[in-house]
């Protein structure tokens, strides 16, 4: 005999009863002796396996062996439930689900309905809930298709209890139950939600489908006039463009309002269909898609307001004043249902340094800037995580958030974005929390402080080396098929001490937590053979359905630079057909170092993707673009990756404009220096009071530098330096070939230039 449970991953088949066989565990395709003389009705019962409590029975089924002759072979299927709605997905699945209202009322002696009262559900949303008289009601969500019970115990009186099964109550009535010190009053409710309040699927949302022909319109307008077409582009010929801006708290930040608004001036911004961004970045995005117009609109403004916040006195943050305004908003958070995190105080503290007062602004408002088109549509990046036991590399999924939804490509799993931090149950909407601030994602985009020590570790050291080890470890993960058994031998003393070890490393004290909109979903028997889940498989508990995301009751968010410092993943989406990514890379170390890091990464999984190989020389001298392409992959997007420095910046002032010198900024004369008319013995005893006449700079003396080792300039040298008339004006007298001096300090001005014919307000 041998049974299957298609589907699930926490149900096991049980002989309940064969007449004249003791009940017992149906093992795969254990042999089951029927004895000839007995009438052979076989009853096989399902139960949902439990480690704390008792099994639930799930399914029951009588089935008579007489109708089998010897060595006939006949397959049977039975549902779980022939009236129960599945809602399925390639990957995850959810079922009809059992709604249960439960109040308590006075009965009898008041006396003895004063103690508190234990009501549990097993398997249910809820879990245990402490009730007592008068209080409630209280509701229970659980899935239809389980045979369920309500227990009551009191707590005064653990000998005083009472199992309701639900199957008894009828559907969308009142039924009262006497218990000793207390009425219990059941509603249960079969038709609660027949619709899932979670979309799953790996497409695009209706809503961002209908956003992309909006904007393919105004891509090809731009297009056209870009490139000087005669005739207008075809739909098909229209290209998906994307900009992917990676983290760098106020630098990436900074440089992406500055790339920005670079584009805007080159007509290219309207070419833009996608721009996604990662912590920093995200900070940009927040705050220009707070005007529906922001594209179409000079952004000197905007830069001029950001100048000012980040050049502003950060200490007012921590004023009694604010602290106290943080205090009474975490506290009517946490009265609403949101759990409590350092991560809320973050979000609070980041919004003061960046804004004067507090803006009401959310990310579903955005959708306002996409209603025509007539923006790009913004991406926000962040890692899903474990709290505990398991760093980042062992355990890290993409989530992305856009202003129509949020959700995980791994699970195909998406939710309305207004509805992220809600309670959800096996994909139903359990109770609705007032959508949160933008602040508080952007807290959560940007979150540095849930990092485990092993996490900054790997900040503090040579990012490669953890990359090697966790290319190793996916290389010995066994991914052909879902691990069916794992067994764990008794710790030992060095054990326990390596477990200690092991939670000190990857214990994350201050972990961020939103409810897991996930929750109770199940996952189809195929799941982990999805190509979408494939893509994105590469957590060592990925064949083991029961500790994925879905069984965690709350999220735990972080920022991507734990991984990988980059916002591509939401790109690399085939759904999204992306054709060119603009890179910008705001990273500090290495040009190319987190773009490799990525290409490991889709090459491990099977994501298409050119391969990232930059000569030395480039590497060593990154020039301002580079393209990389795979002409054999014509799914891999190309992209032009802009590193943040490159070796051009000293020889143009802008681009297509060489500066005449590379050393020397074109206010200055072209003409040679003049030598220095002072004697020898004075330029070794005193400052070298350049004069006008021997500077090579027309607009007056400039830089005054002194010689020797340990010399500093004057203050009157310093001052003279700063009244120059121009800022760039650099005075290189020549001096005799024997002359050997070791340092030359110099002071520069670092005001605005005033000659007319100085086009380049940088300081040097």
């Amino acid at each position: 005999l041998q049974a299957r449970v298609p589907g699930t991953c926490l149900l096991t088949v049980r002989v309940l009863q064969a007449h004249g066989l003791p009940s017992k565990d149906l093992g795969e395709g254990q042999p089951l002796p029927c004895p000839l003389s007995l009438p052979n009705v076989l009853q096989l019962q399902v139960f949902d396996q439990d480690l704390l409590t008792s099994d639930d029975p799930v399914l029951s089924v009588l089935f008579d062996l007489g109708t089998l002759q010897a060595g006939d072979f006949r397959r049977e299927s039975f549902s779980l439930n022939p009236q129960a709605r599945l809602w399925t997905f390639l990957m995850t699945q959810a079922r009809e689900l059992f709604c249960l209202h439960v109040r308590l009322e006075e009965a009898g002696d008041r006396k003895q309905s004063e103690g508190r009262v234990q009501l549990v559900v097993p398997g249910s949303c809820e879990g245990q809930q402490e009730a007592s008289v008068g209080a409630g009601p209280f509701c229970f969500h659980c899935p239809a298709c389980w045979e369920q019970e309500l227990g009551i115990l009191l707590q005064d009186a653990p000998q005083e209890q009472l199992k309701v099964p639900l199957r008894a109550l009828p559907s969308g009535q009142v039924v009262r139950l006497v218990f000793p010190t207390s009425q219990v009053l059941g509603h249960p409710e079969e038709e609660w939600q027949k619709e899932l309040a979670v979309r799953l699927g790996c497409g695009p949302c209706a809503e961002e489908q209908a956003f992309l022909s909006r904007r393919k319109q105004v891509v090809a307008g731009a297009l056209k006039q870009a490139l000087q077409l005669d005739d207008d582009l075809r739909e098909d010929e229209i290209p998906v463009v994307a900009v992917m801006a990676t983290g760098g708290g106020i630098r990436a930040m900074v440089s992406l309002y500055g790339q920005l608004a670079g584009l805007r001036e080159l007509g290219l911004l309207d070419c833009i269909s996608y721009i996604t961004g990662a912590s920093g970045s995200t900070w940009a995005l927040a705050n220009l898609y707070e005007d529906p117009e922001w594209s179409q609109k000079d952004l000197a403004g905007p830069t001029e307001s950001l100048k000012t916040q980040v050049t502003k006195n950060k200490l007012g943050v921590l004023a009694p004043s604010q602290l106290q305004r943080y205090r009474q908003e975490l506290a009517e958070r946490a009265r609403l249902g949101h759990p409590t995190c350092f991560t809320n105080l973050w979000a609070l503290i980041s919004e003061a340094l960046l804004h004067d007062e507090p803006h009401d602004h959310t990310l579903s408002d955005q959708r306002e800037a996409l209603s025509r088109g007539q923006n790009p549509l913004p991406i926000y990046c962040a890692l899903n995580t474990k709290e505990k036991n398991l760093t980042t590399f062992e355990f890290g999924e993409w989530c992305e958030f856009s202003p129509y939804e949020v959700g995980f490509p791994k699970y195909g799993a998406f939710i309305p974005s207004e509805l992220f931090g809600s309670e959800f149950f096996m994909g139903r909407l359990t109770k609705r929390l007032p959508e949160s601030r933008i602040c508080f994602l952007e807290g959560i985009w940007s979150n540095l402080y849930a990092a485990n020590l092993q996490d900054s570790l790997y900040w503090a050291s040579e990012p490669s080396q953890f990359w090697d080890r966790w290319a190793q470890d996916q290389a010995n993960l066994e991914k052909e098929q879902v691990p069916l058994l794992k067994i764990e031998e008794p710790p030992t003393g060095t054990g326990r001490i390596a477990e200690f070890f092991t939670d000190l490393l990857t214990r994350r004290p201050l972990a961020q937590a939103t409810h897991n909109f996930l929750r109770g979903l199940h996952f189809h028997k195929d799941y982990f053979h999805h190509p979408y889940f494939s893509a994105w498989k590469a957590t060592k508990l990925d064949g083991l359905p029961n500790q994925l995301t879905p069984a965690e009751p709350h999220l735990c968010l972080l920022d991507v630079g734990y991984l990988i410092n980059t916002s591509f993943p939401p790109l690399l989406r085939p759904t999204r057909d992306v054709d060119l990514v603009l890179s910008l890379d705001y990273n500090l170390e290495g040009a190319f170092q987190q773009l490799q890091l990525l290409g490991r990464l889709c090459q491990e999984q099977g994501i298409p993707f050119p391969p990232i190989s930059p000569s030395p020389e480039e590497q060593r001298q990154p020039r301002e673009c580079h393209l990389f392409l795979d002409p054999d992959c014509p799914d891999a997007p190309a992209v032009l990756h802009f590193p943040l420095v490159d070796d051009s910046f000293r020889h143009y002032s802008a681009p297509g404009e060489p500066l005449s010198d590379p050393l020397q900024p074109s206010c200055l004369s072209p003409q040679e220096p003049q030598p220095c008319p002072l004697p020898l013995a004075q330029r070794n005893s005193r400052p070298l009071a350049t004069a006008a006449s021997g500077c090579s700079c027309q607009a007056g003396p400039g830089l005054t530098p002194q010689l020797g080792s340990s010399s500093r300039p004057s203050r009157e040298a310093s001052q003279a330096s700063a009244r120059s008339s121009c800022c760039r004006s650099f005075c290189r007298p020549q001096f005799p070939s024997q002359h050997s001096w070791r340092r030359v300090q110099a002071s520069v001005s670092a005001r605005s230039c005033p000659s007319s014919s100085c086009r380049h307000p940088v300081t040097w």
